[in-house]
C-alpha cells in the first residue's frame, strides 16, 4: 500500500532508489547525497533501513528543526540510526548535503562490535537530538569518512574488514566524546529541561494522575519533554549523575516522605495514591533509598 514505508534490505538497493552505482562492497558502503538523485516525495510514507546508518549531515537549510531550536555549531551534524527505524524523508533526510555510512549487520557480525554496537545510545536518540559538531570536530569525522571511503575504492582485500571495522569503533568512540561535549556545551538548556522534568512531575502528583495511571513512566516523561526515553537518560545522566528512572525514584520518595509527615494516610493509602499496584513496593523501594521502612521514618518523624 501507499501509505507503508519502503524497506530497504540491501545497500544495492539504497543505492539504486538514490541514483548511485552499486556498492564496492555489498555489505558497507558511503553514499555522498550531494550526488544522490531521488524525490523525497517518492517516500513521504517513510522508509524502513534493515541496516546501520551513520549520517554525516553539512549545509543545513534551516527547515530542519534540529535539537531544541537552535543549532550549536554550524559546521554539520550526525545522526545514528540502527536496523528497523522508521525514517521520514521529509523531516530527516531531505536538504542536506553529506555523506552516510551504511554497515549491514552481517559485516559485524564475527566481531565484538556486533554486540557493542548496541551499548552506543545514540543510535536509539530521535532526529532531534543529533550531535553537532564544531570545525575541528567536523575535520576528525570526516578524515574517518575519507579513509573508509578510499579503503572501499582502491583495497578491498582480506585486511580490509579489519582495517574498517577499526574505523567504525574510532568514529563511534569518537561521537561518544562529541556528545559528552554536547551535554557540556548545552547545559543552560538542559537545566531548562531538568526544571520542566520536575514540573510534570510534581504536577503528576499534585493532579493525582497517579491514582488512575499509576507510577510515572520514563517513557511518558519523555514524550512530555518531547525527547526519546534514551536520550532523556543520557542528559540527566551527565546533569545530576542519575538516569530517569532513579529520578522519578527520589521524587516519589520526596512525595511518600511529605504524605508521612501529613499522618492523614496510612501506608498502604499512601503507597496506592503514590501508583504503587501493593503496599510492599513503596516499602522496598523506600527502604532502599532510606535505608528506613516508610513505618520506621514515620515514627521518627513524630517522636522528634
Amino acid at each position: 500500500m501507499k501509505n507503508n514505508p519502503v524497506i530497504f534490505n540491501s545497500l544495492s538497493q539504497l543505492h539504486k532508489a538514490m541514483g548511485q552505482n552499486a556498492p564496492n562492497h555489498p555489505l558497507i558502503s558511503i553514499l555522498n547525497y550531494g550526488e544522490a538523485a531521488f524525490d523525497p516525495k517518492d517516500f513521504e510514507q517513510g522508509i524502513i533501513l534493515n541496516f546501520y546508518k551513520i549520517s554525516f549531515k553539512t549545509n543545513f537549510t534551516g527547515q530542519l528543526k534540529y535539537g531544541q531550536g537552535f543549532y550549536d555549531f554550524e559546521e554539520g551534524g550526525m545522526s545514528f540510526i540502527a536496523p528497523g527505524q522508521l525514517l521520514r524523508m521529509q523531516t530527516e533526510e531531505a536538504d542536506y548535503s553529506g555523506m552516510s555510512l551504511h554497515i549491514h549487520p552481517d559485516f559485524l557480525r564475527s566481531y565484538s562490535l556486533n554486540a557493542n554496537i548496541k551499548q552506543y545510545g545514540f543510535f536509539n536518540y530521535s532526529a532531534a537530538e543529533a550531535l553537532y559538531l564544531s570545525g575541528k570536530e567536523k575535520a576528525t569525522i570526516l578524515s574517518i569518512y575519507k579513509f573508509i571511503e578510499e579503503e572501499l575504492s582502491e583495497r578491498i582485500d582480506k585486511f580490509s574488514q579489519d582495517v574498517i571495522i577499526s574505523q567504525i569503533e574510532l568514529l563511534l568512540n569518537y561521537a561518544n566524546r562529541f556528545y559528552d561535549r554536547q551535554f557540556i556545551t548545552r547545559k543552560l538548556l538542559n537545566n531548562e529541561i531538568l526544571s520542566q522534568l520536575e514540573t510534570y512531575l510534581d504536577n503528576y502528583f499534585n493532579n493525582e494522575e497517579s491514582l488512575t495511571n499509576g507510577l510515572p513512566s520514563v517513557s511518558a516523561a519523555a514524550e512530555e519533554l518531547k525527547l526519546t526515553p534514551r536520550y532523556l537518560s543520557d542528559l540527566l545522566r551527565h546533569l545530576i549523575g542519575q538516569n530517569t528512572q532513579q529520578y522519578i525514584h527520589e521524587k516519589v520518595i520526596e512525595k511518600a516522605k511529605e504524605l508521612l509527615a501529613k499522618d492523614e494516610l496510612n501506608i498502604a493509602e499512601i503507597a496506592y495514591h503514590l501508583g504503587f499496584e501493593h503496599p510492599q513496593s513503596l516499602t522496598k523501594l523506600f527502604k532502599n533509598k532510606t535505608n528506613l521502612t516508610p513505618l520506621k521514618f514515620k515514627e521518627l518523624i513524630f517522636k522528634n
